[in-house]
């Protein structure tokens, strides 16, 4: 069997692994990449020469498909956990600890964010559960609609918003109850009679497990080992330029023609490609919009008086060019015993033109800046990098699962193609892994099926 694999993010790197352990060594698996490297939209490169990670650094730990792959491939040495500090949130000019006991920044009651919002904002919360509440099962919204209705405005900027800009590189405004908080939704179609008692009945018990993991020596390992044990040949530098249906497969051009092919491309990219063979579900694909984002990199001084937290993120409105600050050297110990300092510095969220407006330079100089103003320490950086990230995230705005849902069923009797992505159920690299196993098993049982019929 001839299997394509159209893009060589950690998507469609997993998904060609799944297929060479389904398939064997006689599966001729080819991986299209249009950049001139893999790995797509994680990144890992030297920074004062040791390696970070330049797109995501991170995984929630409490889902098993990262370690499960880790160990699988060889590399579990190289897991590692945050040191369990806790991050800030600037806002109004100050930092404060960010709320505990909360649902991606929508509390719980008013107690787990008292200090951070005014007292008007918390007596709401407190009342909350008082009001009338009425909700439709099945219905959908968008973040903001839902939040700032029941418990106020400066709810969302000062505790919401900090945490999907980081997901998501979005705002509470553009991004869907449903698709980003499943379990809310659920409990609201349970019939939970406010706000307040969903976000209860959704909150996990507490753990004292990590939150997160990440790879000490960076995602890299895990793209070189997924492409060394998949021994697909790779094609870069090669954008495909159109998917067609030809007898016994699919014609990818300009590479050649294939029994089965897996789209493991943006949503647009994807939308494009299906347009002819899947018209329905390209053009629910085509729906789906990607903010961009950029990342600067600051290798600092030892001695730097950075805050003993994890990192800082910040409030919608205020006057911060900086979404986020990532204190890589006081959240995770591999990184703290280096001869120097590093701090990630996250730029862009859907709608923001930061990203495009500012130039390399000047995105260091507003790093450094705001780093300055919401730490209060002089930072003096002895190195910087800058990576953009174009389109690199899928909002998951209100409708998203009938959009995913659409594309499913566009793609209903063509079983050898398959489509895998952040776009479509997770952002995050967990959510990946699983998306491509599931497209990687809907290609080998249609090439098993069609090796034992002779088709």
């Amino acid at each position: 069997m001839r299997i394509a694999v159209v893009g060589g993010g950690i998507s469609g790197l997993v998904a060609a692994y799944r297929l060479r352990q389904a398939l064997g060594a006689s599966a001729e698996l080819t991986v299209i990449e249009g950049r001139d490297r893999l790995g797509g939209v994680l990144r890992t490169e030297a920074v004062g020469g040791e390696p970070v990670d330049l797109g995501a650094e991170a995984f929630v730990g409490r889902r098993p498909e990262v370690p499960a792959l880790l160990r699988e491939l060889g590399i579990a040495d190289q897991l590692v956990h945050p040191a369990g500090l806790r991050p800030l949130v600037w806002a109004g000019g100050r930092t404060y600890r960010l709320p505990e006991r909360t649902l991606m920044g929508i509390p719980s009651g008013p107690d787990s964010v008292a200090g951070l919002l005014d007292a008007d904002t918390v007596a709401r919360i407190a009342d909350e559960p008082t009001r009338p509440f009425s909700w439709r099962p099945g219905a959908d919204t968008d973040v903001y609609s839902l939040v700032a209705d029941r418990f106020g405005a400066q709810t969302v900027a000062r505790s919401v918003d900090p945490l999907l800009g980081g997901v998501y590189a979005g705002t509470a405004r553009s991004i869907g109850l449903r698709a980003a908080l499943p379990a809310l939704a659920a409990a609201l179609d349970r019939g939970a009679t406010s706000l307040t008692a969903a976000v209860s009945a959704t909150l996990p018990p507490p753990s004292s497990a990590p939150v997160f993991g990440a790879l000490r020596d960076g995602y890299g390992v895990l793209i070189r080992a997924l492409a060394e044990q998949t021994a697909a040949t790779t094609v870069r530098d090669t954008g495909v330029d159109s998917l067609l249906r030809v007898p016994g497969g699919w014609r990818v051009d300009p590479v050649g023609e294939f029994d089965a092919v897996v789209l493991a491309t943006p949503a647009p990219v994807t939308a494009r490609l299906l347009a002819e063979a899947a018209p329905a579900a390209a053009r629910a694909a085509a729906g789906i919009e990607l903010s961009s984002s950029a990342l600067v990199v600051l290798e600092l001084p030892k001695d730097t008086a950075l805050p003993q937290n994890s990192g800082v993120l910040v409030a919608t409105g205020e006057p911060l060019r900086a979404k986020a600050f990532t204190l890589s050297s006081r959240k995770w110990p591999h990184l703290a015993a280096r001869d120097t300092a590093v701090v990630r510095v996250s730029f862009g969220r859907f709608g923001d033109d930061t990203t495009t407006a500012l130039s390399d330079t000047d995105l260091v100089a507003a790093a450094t800046a705001d780093l300055a103003t919401v730490t209060g320490a002089a930072i003096t950086p002895n190195s910087a990098v800058v990576q953009r990230w174009p389109g690199g995230l899928a909002q998951y705005a209100p409708g998203h699962t009938e959009r995913v849902a659409e594309i499913e069923a566009g793609l209903a009797g063509l079983d050898d193609l398959a489509v895998t992505g952040a776009y479509l159920n997770g952002v995050g690299v967990p959510a990946c892994v699983a998306s491509a196993t599931a497209a990687a098993r809907r290609i080998a049982a249609a090439c098993t099926d069609a090796a034992s019929t002779g088709r």
